[in-house]
């Protein structure tokens, strides 16, 4: 399983990004799967579904199945946040994992920059920065990096960067 990360500050467009190369990857053949960081609290389904009265009501776990797809609800309960690792350890086997956020993982990554919302860096500490991502003209030397400046609407060109920097390759279409 291969895993890069789209990061950036918040409204960069990171969510974009994302969705654009997974319907990119999906669309060529290649199984794909996310991992989001949220940094508040979120529910997965409504209140007042049977699912939702089961964790209100103290479930600590709760399986939704039907025969389109399923989910796991896990409550932390006081429990740590899990890490990157640990989650990725529970997905199934897939050819690609994309992580949008966890700056701080180890994971290759690439920040999403629009000037229009901020330009700001990311702190030296965020290591395997391997590319810009930016729908203006930037310089990587002025974000502090050694790394190559993608053009953040050429969802290809991203595509494919992401596809050789992991060795990947696109599934052959018969």
């Amino acid at each position: 399983m291969k895993v890069f990360g789209v990061t950036g500050w918040k409204n960069s467009g990171k969510t974009d990004l994302v969705v654009r190369l997974v319907e990119y990857f999906a669309v060529a053949g290649l199984r794909v799967a996310t991992v989001k960081h949220a940094h508040h609290n979120f529910d997965t389904d409504k209140p007042g579904t049977d699912s939702y009265r089961h964790r209100e009501a103290g479930a600590q776990q709760v399986l939704i199945a039907s025969r389109n797809r399923w989910a796991h609800v896990h409550e932390l309960a006081g429990e740590a946040e899990p890490t990157l690792d640990e989650l990725l350890a529970r997905l199934t086997e897939t050819d690609l994992v994309i992580v949008e956020g966890y700056k701080t993982d180890h994971h290759p990554k690439l920040q999403v920059v629009r000037p229009a919302e901020t330009s700001e860096p990311m702190p030296e500490h965020v290591d395997n920065l391997v590319a810009l991502a930016s729908d203006a003209k930037l310089d990587a030397d002025d974000f502090g990096r050694d790394c190559v400046v993608l053009d953040l609407n050429d969802t290809v060109a991203v595509g494919q960067f992401i596809l050789d920097h992991l060795g990947l390759a696109l599934p052959d279409k018969l």
